[in-house]
């Protein structure tokens, strides 16, 4: 880790790793003398914890630093940057006024064990925000606590049991379609239920006679994803419906697909007991790398008595609350009162739109897919017959060439393309939602480069089995680094130089 006066990077060398930049006595960060007196670590740490050495971190100075992680920064894929037609997990453009709202400082600077009357924009906000999503939904109102949907999911399960149990009941089984989302089983098994397949039809709709097969006295609920995950609005769901509540069980709606039917149905409407929403995918907050993220839930009449406490409340002389006292409920879920930040810029999202506007995201969201769909067709097939919600799957007739759905995914990264999800809910599909914020030539330029791949195919199968060829890094042993991954490293030995000849850039070895 020191410098090399005679080296000269190649053009066409990697980017060097911070490690490869360091040089000893540089320093990135410029910190005021210490104001509290210097104490020895040894006489206050156990000397079993302390390290014999400094770890050998690298020594950089600013300027450098901010190069190194802005050429990180440009090698990214983002929504900012990339087309992302990633089915399933809605990811579309995100406005920067919601950006700008959420960091407003009579925002970030409150703090969350303020009296009630400190923060009555705060919470008039959140409760105006709680209206709309209830009105949106169907339903009689919701909680903001959740962090994201999967803890939505829970929550919504947590008040379906808490429901039963307030009529002496306690029923074991939750049912769910065989294209339900992976969560969903997960949430089932967090609540201590047990999740139970509904097999699907050919057209990718529930099969009702596998579902009267199913229900029974011990069914607490069914979750169901409508529009579903292969992109197809199920027209039964109120017969689906009517099956669950006469088994005396309740109907739960994943609301992942919720940037499909805003404005157009609300799930109360076709009998629809508690919902969650993914705030990240339709309501244009941030999503992805962890969070933060949040799940309303929404419930019916009489079911809200169940919802988390503290509940924002508002007072007959029209001023706001937390409510904390409500004996039914099923206590808190998340700390304070939820992600607030993220909950800021979906509010900044339906004022700034409307309802009309809401419908003319999903109206758009719809028709961009169909679209789409219907320039791919006789170049790929389709498991299921449109017409199509937000999204669809297309299967790459491609295996007489050799070339996989994976192939197809990594060649469009030479393209700037984000891949689609793939081999879910079928195998061997790739899921492709175009969202409504892409404009037509964006949609064109995406349908005429798989069109393309379909081609290059036929005539230049091997251009496809070794993608990406123009990405930073080439096709990658993706299962081997999964299952040993090589996290320790160490520098490269010094190599002698030949006569003549410039010394490579450094590399580093995995150990």
């Amino acid at each position: 880790m020191t410098s090399n006066p005679d080296r000269i990077p190649r053009p066409d060398a990697p980017p060097p790793l911070l490690f490869e930049q360091s040089h000893p006595g540089a320093c990135a960060v410029s910190l005021p003398a210490a104001d509290v007196p210097t104490v020895k670590p040894a006489s206050v740490i156990p000397a079993d914890l302390l390290a014999a050495v400094p770890p050998p971190l690298p020594e950089i100075g600013e300027l450098d630093l901010v190069r190194h992680f802005t050429r990180l920064a440009h090698r990214l894929f983002s929504v900012d940057a990339n087309f992302y037609p990633l089915g399933s997990c809605t990811m579309k453009y995100n406005p920067k006024i919601n950006e700008r709202a959420a960091a407003m400082p009579g925002f970030t600077n409150l703090h969350p064990l303020q009296a009630d009357e400190d923060v009555q924009g705060m919470l008039g906000l959140l409760h105006t925000l709680q209206t709309a999503l209830a009105e949106i939904a169907g339903l009689a109102d919701v909680t903001l606590q959740p962090a994201a949907g999967a803890h939505g999911e829970m929550t919504g399960l947590m008040l379906i049991n808490a429901w039963h149990r307030s009529r002496g009941e306690t029923r074991t089984k939750v049912l769910a379609p065989d294209t339900a989302h992976g969560t969903n089983p997960a949430s089932c098994t967090v609540c201590g239920r047990h999740a139970i397949p509904i097999k699907s039809l050919p057209n990718g709709r529930v099969d009702l006679d596998d579902l009267r097969k199913r229900v029974d006295e011990q069914t607490a609920a069914m979750m169901i994803t409508n529009p579903n995950t292969a992109g197809l609005f199920d027209s039964h769901i109120a017969d689906i419906a009517e099956i669950v509540h006469g088994a005396g069980a309740l109907l739960y709606l994943d609301g992942a697909n919720m940037n499909a039917i805003l404005g157009v149905a609300r799930p109360g409407d076709f009998g629809v007991d508690v919902m969650h929403y993914n705030v990240h995918k339709t309501f244009s907050t941030p999503h992805g790398c962890g969070g933060p993220g949040a799940g309303p839930v929404a419930v019916r009449a009489g079911l809200e008595r169940f919802l988390p406490t503290p509940h924002i409340v508002r007072r007959d002389d029209g001023t706001y609350a937390l409510d904390h006292d409500r004996p039914d409920s099923i206590g808190k879920v998340r700390s304070f009162y939820g992600q607030t930040g993220v909950l800021i810029r979906a509010y900044a999202y339906i004022a700034a739109l409307g309802p009309e506007g809401l419908r003319d995201v999903s109206e758009k969201a719809v028709l961009a897919a169909n679209y789409v769909a219907a320039r791919l067709k006789g170049h790929f097939a389709f498991p299921f017959e449109g017409p199509y919600a937000h999204e669809f799957l297309i299967v790459p007739q491609l295996t007489q060439h050799g070339v996989t759905e994976l192939d197809v995914a990594k060649r469009l990264i030479d393209f700037g393309i984000h891949p689609p999800t793939m081999s879910w809910p079928v195998a061997h599909c790739l899921m492709i939602e175009p969202t409504e914020t892409e404009s037509l030539a964006t949609l064109d330029a995406f349908a005429n480069t798989l069109i393309h791949i379909a081609n290059e195919a036929a005539t230049q199968p091997d251009r496809l089995h070794s993608a990406p060829q123009h990405a930073p890094v080439t096709r990658l042993d993706e299962v081997g680094a999964a299952r040993k991954p090589e996290l320790r490293w160490r520098a490269a030995e010094p190599q002698d130089k030949s006569a003549g000849q410039q010394e490579p850039p450094p590399r580093i070895h995995k150990a």
